[in-house]
């Protein structure tokens, strides 16, 4: 069973704060031997930067002080949240689903790849590039979808972040989860024209429910 809630745009610290209090109290059950919940949240953020734990403030290019700059305790590297995205924050006890967090990575990627296959977009796995990627092996590569996680006792928290009609030139000032040889891209982008951004969150939330069945 996965409870759904959308928190609309809410500043990133806020969604933080709260993201840990429904993780926070899953463990605590867990640790009491008392049945979990699962919990996926959707939101959007107002203009934002985040590092992961492990990533290198050196990738954040250029900041004029306009846009709040984040340390998060998720893993990866460095990103933009803005309006125009879909940032989804599962709160699940990975254990109920018989997954470890490689694979409960891996069913995430998945969703967002069934997802933008509605719009005619082939997304692919990179191989030690958590995320999903268009054209991934060649040149042009460029993520569509940013994944970060942090998990205790298997329940996780954070998430991915799908741009869908995101305004990617934010992304200019840093270098994106970490790289400088590959681009980022939206769904808007992809097919050249901007995408109703709440059929597109009904959409990906289906995909979610089929893939963690």
């Amino acid at each position: 069973m996965i409870t759904f809630q959308d928190w609309g745009e809410i500043p990133y610290d806020i969604a933080w704060k709260r993201q840990e209090t429904l993780m926070h109290t899953q463990v605590e059950r867990k640790l009491r031997g008392e049945p979990t919940e699962n919990t996926l949240v959707f939101c959007s953020h107002p203009h934002v930067y985040t590092l992961g734990k492990s990533g290198k403030e050196g990738n954040m290019l250029y900041n004029d002080g306009t846009i709040p700059f984040i340390k998060t305790n998720r893993g990866g590297d460095i990103t933009y949240h803005g309006p125009g995205q879909i940032t989804g924050y599962p709160i699940f006890d990975i254990e109920t689903f018989h997954l470890g967090l490689k694979n409960y990575i891996y069913n995430v990627e998945e969703a967002i790849i069934r997802t933008i296959a509605l719009y005619g977009i082939v997304g692919e796995r990179l191989e030690g590039a958590t995320g999903v990627w268009i054209e991934p092996h060649t040149p042009h590569a460029r993520k569509i979808c940013a994944i970060g996680v942090h998990a205790s006792h298997f329940v996780t928290m954070h998430g991915f972040a799908l741009n869908v009609n995101t305004d990617l030139s934010y992304f200019q000032r840093i270098n994106p989860c970490g790289f400088t040889d590959k681009g980022v891209t939206s769904i808007a982008k992809e097919v050249g024209h901007e995408v109703d951004y709440e059929l597109v969150k009904q959409q990906l939330y289906q995909q979610l429910l089929d893939v963690f069945k």
